[in-house]
């Protein structure tokens, strides 16, 4: 009889484990610009529109409605950016002081593997500028080439509720949580903030001018 040869081990399982590792360390790298981005996008998509249907409230003619979008969409994307390298790099400076003090505790071992993970504020700040005006584009598109009031307002609000079906999906897909209700609570804010801004801007319009 041959002599019993040595199992070999199965490499499927290794390399299930090993792409599941660089799957969940490239989630990990990702999450802080990915999180701005989305982030960005639906504030710039709310904020503008909100702004841009609080001054046609009151003023319905296209260039000062879409004057207000641009002003909202620069101001909007500058305030992101600041915020969010201010916010981030405040995280990085927490998370390089834990190193230091694990360094200190532990030697030298791991470290460079945790430093390949800290969050990079310019990255976050550039996204989440970017994304914030590419939302914005959306309300400002949709109004700048409708003359009439009224059509422009419901073609602004149904493009808004396109991009933000679309973001929230988006959002539910990186944040792993259920779709629907990710879609739903996104869609439920935009209106609101739309209607809301929409009804105290006639009011104070309204006051002033009487």
């Amino acid at each position: 009889m041959d002599p019993e040869k040595p199992s070999l081990p199965e490499p499927q399982s290794t390399t299930q484990s090993e792409h599941s590792e660089i799957s969940d360390f490239d989630y990990s790298k990702r999450s802080q610009w990915l999180r701005a981005a989305v982030l960005g996008a639906n504030d710039g998509i709310v904020s503008t529109a909100s702004l841009m249907m609080g001054v046609g409230a009151v003023k319905t003619d296209i260039k000062t409605m879409v004057l207000a979008g641009f002003s909202g969409l620069v101001a909007g994307a500058c305030s992101m950016a600041i915020g969010e390298f201010v916010s981030v790099y405040s995280q990085l400076d927490i998370e390089l002081a834990q190193i230091r003090r694990d360094k200190k505790r532990a030697g030298n071992s791991n470290v460079v593997e945790s430093e390949t993970t800290l969050p990079n504020p310019i990255q976050a700040c550039m996204a989440s500028a970017l994304s914030f005006s590419l939302g914005a584009m959306v309300p400002l598109l949709a109004a700048c080439f409708i003359k009439g009031y009224k059509v422009r307002v419901a073609v602004m609000v149904a493009a808004v509720t396109v991009a933000l079906v679309v973001f929230g999906w988006v959002g539910a897909l990186l944040g792993r949580s259920p779709v629907i209700r990710a879609v739903v609570r996104v869609l439920v804010g935009g209106w609101l903030a739309m209607a809301i801004t929409f009804g105290l801007a006639k009011v104070v319009g309204s006051t002033r001018g009487s």
